[in-house]
């Protein structure tokens, strides 16, 4: 059997950063119509419960865009498996996305947004990994930012599985998949190791 997860963010924590991302969210908005793009498949969990927590005025809208495959490593390519149905020409759009790590989707879709006439693009992601981007992009709205560890659970897979998770757990701490056949084993961190902490807080604040 395999090793149980070792969790990195609790369902209760998720939760509580997320109804304080709405209220940072509809602050930003000022009332005003919202058009929320979410990035399939990783961010639909956080989507769902972000967007309930929304005061705002929202259109939805689902973009299927991915650097990763079936891989724990970016390809280094980003690509589109789904287009948007909505009209964004002038609108004031928010981005949604599980988690910021090369930048690459998140700069590519912001691009794509901004050339279908969108007024304004804000990235809100769930996840910001501590690792260089390889685009120049950020997010305006963060969850947690997170060690350098693989991620999965709350709608991040691992090959797949384990999306339905209610917390967040990281994998073994192996850096791809060709390291994974030589790395020696390391030893097993505890939880509050690994860190995966709401963005810009210390991790001693706990929760």
């Amino acid at each position: 059997m395999p090793p149980p997860p070792r969790v990195l963010i609790s369902e209760k924590r998720i939760l509580r950063r997320v109804g304080a991302l709405a209220r940072e969210v509809d602050a930003w908005s000022r009332g005003g119509r919202v058009v929320v793009v979410g990035v399939l498949n990783g961010s639909i969990l956080f989507l769902a419960d972000l967007v309930r927590r929304l005061r705002s005025p929202v259109v939805l809208d689902c973009i299927a865009a991915s650097s990763y495959g079936t891989a724990r490593t970016s390809s280094g390519r980003v690509l589109f498996n789904r287009r948007l149905r909505l009209n964004v020409r002038g609108a004031k759009v928010l981005l949604v996305d599980d988690i910021l790590d090369t930048g690459r989707t998140l700069a590519a879709l912001s691009r794509f947004l901004r050339k279908l006439g969108a007024r304004r693009v804000e990235a809100c992601v769930l996840l910001r990994k501590n690792v260089p981007r390889a685009a120049d992009v950020s997010a305006r709205f963060v969850g947690f930012d997170i060690p350098d560890c693989f991620v999965y659970g709350y709608g991040l897979d691992l090959r797949e599985r384990f999306r339905n998770l209610r917390d967040i757990a990281c994998a073994p701490p192996f850096e791809n998949e060709t390291r994974m056949k030589t790395a020696r084993r390391q030893p097993e961190k505890r939880a509050e190791d690994l860190g995966g902490f709401p963005a810009g807080a210390r991790p001693s604040d706990g929760g």
